[in-house]
């Protein structure tokens, strides 16, 4: 059974919002261990933090998937780029710092994306998109689609999947975890 580490977003979302406690109990039913850590600096999510986090105390590995909600997704984006992963699950994922300073300070911005060895380095990827977030323009999940020619799945109605509304359940999420699991 595969080991799954959710990545929160930042201004202090944690592993206990929303969809992944939902998330959690579907996968574990599964058979499969789910990590919902509490993540250092949780307001600005930085990149100097995160990082070590996921390799030093979660341990992630070539067998971990990594599961990220806004800029949770951005962490798992850079952590495939140096380590190797199963795979990763982005949601309302974005690749620039959008012109928010929070997004600016947080690290991630500050290099190019090194697309192909993202890839490389993970078995799979899926994002999840919704063209109603208040916050990512549908533009940044697609291109980050199109560089990484993965399981895309895009709606009209999701807004940021949790953040600016409650969003208890995610069975779209799990169903497509399961599926690439085999």
């Amino acid at each position: 059974m595969a080991r799954i580490v959710f990545v929160p977003g930042n201004g202090g979302s944690t592993t206990h919002d929303n969809w992944f406690p939902y998330v959690q109990a579907a996968l574990k039913a599964h058979g499969h261990e789910v990590i919902a850590a509490t993540f250092p600096d949780p307001v600005l999510a930085r990149e100097a933090f995160w990082i070590p986090f996921l390799l030093d105390e979660l341990k992630v590995d070539k067998n971990t998937v990594l599961i990220g909600h806004s800029s949770g997704a951005i962490a798992a984006m850079r952590f495939a780029e140096t380590h190797q992963i199963l795979g990763s699950v982005l949601v309302g994922t974005y690749y620039t710092h959008l012109d928010v300073e929070s997004e600016k300070k947080s690290g991630y911005f500050d290099r190019p994306w090194q697309w192909d060895v993202m890839k490389r380095n993970q078995q799979w990827t899926v994002v999840f998109a919704s063209q109603d977030d208040p916050w990512i323009p549908v533009s940044e999940p697609r291109f980050v689609h199109q560089q990484l020619n993965c399981e895309y799945h895009e709606y009209t109605n999701q807004g940021h999947f949790g953040g600016d509304y409650h969003k208890p359940e995610f069975p779209e999420l799990v169903t497509a975890v399961l599926k690439n699991l085999g």
